[in-house]
Formats: structure tokens, sequence, C-alpha cells
């Protein structure tokens, strides 16, 4: 990629303008510079010469799928379920179904998007750097749209900075729908991820996924990080459970603590890499997984067998009943009338939303942090034998998981424990005991909002 030299002095204006010293690049800029660039070769060689490899708000929908053309029959061994082992012919073996693949898989087979790493280098060729700022001041402008209470300066300043890196979703022209901006410490074997988005016009079609996919995979061919840790809003959490991120937190604290960035309100969640797994073949290798699973299943089941509809209700009088037992297949898979009794029981209690709701503005709130997790016994030594109750917001939203909580005053009961914890060991002057109080006021609003409502 080369930049016409008539055109140079024209990028030069903006180091006058002091615009790529603050990263306030307006839209003209950025035009401007895009029309200098050669547009990038369609060609088979047309990928990034590397490995392809906060709070965020995506909403990943992973289910549009694209169906490709029928493949030939896929015959499987049932004993290569291992993950890259592959599988010989077995008769037994069933059709293989039509493949599916996210749209953003397809799109990049056909060079229609590109994932590109890029940092902010100046030591680089003008010509790779000037290119690497356009991808970071489209990617800036993603984060900002996207990231709505996330200061817009704060933004450009970590985009930016020369310690952070970048892998984005680029369409030809240089076109930017999405990207991640990280930050690695190599000497402690972990990445911090720091911005994460995807244009919203674009977030039906799995980029998310890829995108997250490919940069674990760069991630691990190119560095010795093997861990993931970011601090994700409420809107991110089901985004990154979606992708292998947990809250529970196994690096030691001394390796973390001090070095990432703590966002008020956010959630710690970590994702450790699997050093024999190709992310992007995941989908594939779970598909073929899943096949030779059902196939299994087949030679002791008949679970798979459709029989005909039911033609005695055709002429049957009013009121006709039919015994389970006439119904073809349906003695075969052990089913009684008890079970279907059971359901029909609701899954979840009448409260079951309001406590959900409750619990979620409780861990969001700016004085929960005291009181998210347990009381950890080697920090406080003395803590279990004082208190006989201990209760906190993470075993609540466990139990809230397993249907404990019959009733919403249930729910308020083990709240209540909390608060009345912390004022009984830590006195009423301590500042954990100001946050529990504010805390507990703020539950008691929100109670009475929702009765209002």
């Amino acid at each position: 990629m080369m930049i016409q030299k008539r055109k140079y002095e024209e990028l030069k204006s903006l180091y006058d303008k002091n615009k790529l010293e603050d990263f306030d690049y307006t839209d003209e800029d950025i035009d401007s510079l895009r029309k200098q660039l050669i547009p990038l070769p369609k060609s088979e060689n047309q990928q990034d010469d590397q490995p392809p490899t906060k709070k965020l708000k995506v909403e990943q929908v992973d289910e549009d799928v694209i169906p490709e053309q029928p493949k030939q029959k896929a015959n499987v061994d049932v004993d290569a379920l291992t993950v890259g082992v592959s599988v010989d012919a077995d008769d037994a073996a069933k059709e293989a179904q039509p493949k599916k693949q996210r749209p953003a898989v397809i799109e990049e087979r056909q060079k229609i998007i590109q994932f590109k790493v890029v940092k902010n280098d100046p030591s680089l060729p003008e010509e790779e750097q000037t290119q690497n700022l356009i991808i970071l001041a489209g990617l800036k402008a993603i984060f900002q749209k996207q990231l709505p209470k996330m200061p817009r300066e704060y933004i450009a300043r970590l985009v930016y900075d020369r310690n952070h890196r970048s892998m984005a979703i680029v369409k030809e022209g240089l076109q930017v729908r999405g990207g991640i901006t990280w930050r690695p410490f190599e000497s402690r074997a972990f990445s911090e991820i720091v911005f994460c988005a995807i244009t919203g016009t674009e977030q039906v079609k799995g980029y998310g996924s890829h995108l997250m996919n490919h940069l674990k995979d760069y991630i691990k061919s190119t560095s010795s990080s093997r861990h993931f840790l970011t601090y994700a809003d409420n809107y991110a959490v089901g985004y990154f459970k979606k992708q292998g991120f947990t809250k529970e937190i196994s690096l030691p604290r001394e390796i973390w603590t001090g070095y990432i960035k703590d966002y008020e309100g956010g959630t710690l969640m970590q994702c450790s890499m699997l050093p024999k797994i190709k992310y992007l073949d995941v989908h594939d290798t779970l598909t073929r997984q899943k096949d030779i699973a059902l196939a299994k299943i087949r030679e002791y089941s008949k679970s798979h067998i459709v029989h005909d509809g039911l033609h005695q209700f055709k002429d049957a009088p009013e009121g006709f009943k039919l015994d389970y037992r006439d119904v073809p297949g349906l003695s075969e898979t052990g089913w009684n009338p008890e079970m279907d009794a059971l359901c029909q029981r609701p899954a979840r209690n009448p409260d079951f939303a309001i406590m959900h709701h409750l619990l979620s503005d409780l861990q969001n709130h700016a004085s929960s942090w005291a009181f998210l997790n347990p009381v950890n016994k080697d920090e406080v030594t003395d803590y279990y034998e004082v208190i006989k109750e201990p209760m906190d917001l993470s075993t609540m939203e466990q139990r809230l998981e397993e249907n404990v909580y019959e009733n919403l005053d249930a729910f308020l009961n083990d709240a209540s424990k909390i608060f009345n914890n912390c004022k009984a060991y830590n006195g009423e002057n301590s500042s954990y005991t100001k946050n529990a109080i504010r805390l507990e006021k703020y539950l008691k609003e929100r109670v009475q909002a929702w009765k209002t409502d």
C-alpha cells in the first residue's frame, strides 16, 4: 500500500493541526486519509500477515446461520470424540446434515471482511502506520458510540496508547465494523480486554463470537498470554459467558491486582485458553462430536424413529380418550402421566423475575463491592466465629438459580442477613457499615418501586 506523494502534505497537515496528538479526528480527516490509499487487492492472500487471529455493550446473536450445500455422507468412529482426531468410516453413520455456518465465517471466506491487528507505533513504515491510524480512528468511533457511558477522551487515550493492541473487523476501504482493544502483560501470562464492541447493524451476523475466536488463536500463537481478564458491565456478562468467560477468578490476585483497570459496578471475568484448541475450528469440532454421539445413541435408542400421526381421533365419539399405552413409541420412552404433571409445574416461582432484577440492581450498586462474595476467612480470621449465618450476594445468586427462595420475603430475609452481619461485625462507625446502610436503603426503595408498579 502506497501513499501518493502529492497528497502526503495533506497527511502532514494533520500533525500541524495536532490531530494526531490529541486523537480528535473528524470524519473529513478520516475520509481524506482513506482516499489516499490504494484499495486492498481481492486476492487469495488478502489476509493479515500475522495469524488470524469495557465495558462492552454487545448483544450477540449467534443463532443466525446460513446453510451451505449438503456434503457427502459423513461416516464417523465413535472412539474419535477427541478434539483433532480424524474419524474412520462406519456403516452405522447417518447421512450428514447440511453444514451450517455463521454469516461472519462466510463473509471472511468471501473476503468481505478481514481481521487486522493494529497498534499505534510511529516506528512502523509510514504506509503501515497511516493505515493503522485510520483503523484505530474507526475503532475509537465505534467504542464511543457503543459505550456511551465511557468518557470519550478516556476511550481515545487507551485506543491510541502504545501499550495497547487492537484487533479490528475491516471491510473494503478500511471501513471498521467492530473490534477488541486489549493490553498484554507478557511477564504475567495474561491480557486485559479493555474495550469490545460491534457496530449495531452487524451484531446479528455472529461477528462478536468470530472476533473473539480470532483473538484467542492470535494471542496463543504470538504471545505467552494464556488468560484473559476483563471487567464486564451488566449488558456484557452474557456475551462473555458465551465466549468461555467465568466470574470464578483462578488467577492469583497478586498476578493482576494493580495492573488491570478497575471499573465501578463492573464484574471481573476470566477466560483461560486451552493450548491444544484452535478456537476458529471449535464450531466444526463440536458439530462432528454431536453427530458421532447421535450415531451411537441410535444404536441403543429408538428416539429417532418418527411414527405416523394418530388416526383414532378422526371418527372418535365426543369425549373419547386414548390410553397413552396405545400411542406408538410412547411407552418405550418410559413416559407416564405422572411425568406430564411434573412438566406442567412452573419452573420458577412468580416472584423470580423481581428477585432476579433486585439482585442485579444490588450487584451493580456502587456500595455493594464488599458484599459481592463471601468473606475470606484467611483475611478475616475470626469472622465466622462471630457471624453464625454468613451471607453474600454471590451466594444469593446461587440460591436464586437453585429455586431456594419460595417467595420474595425469603429473598429479602437473606439480604437482611448481609446488612445485619456487617453492622454486627464492623460497628456503626465503619465504612463497611455505611455501605451496608446505603445498600439496604437502596434495596427498600427498589422493592417499593416494584410493588408500586
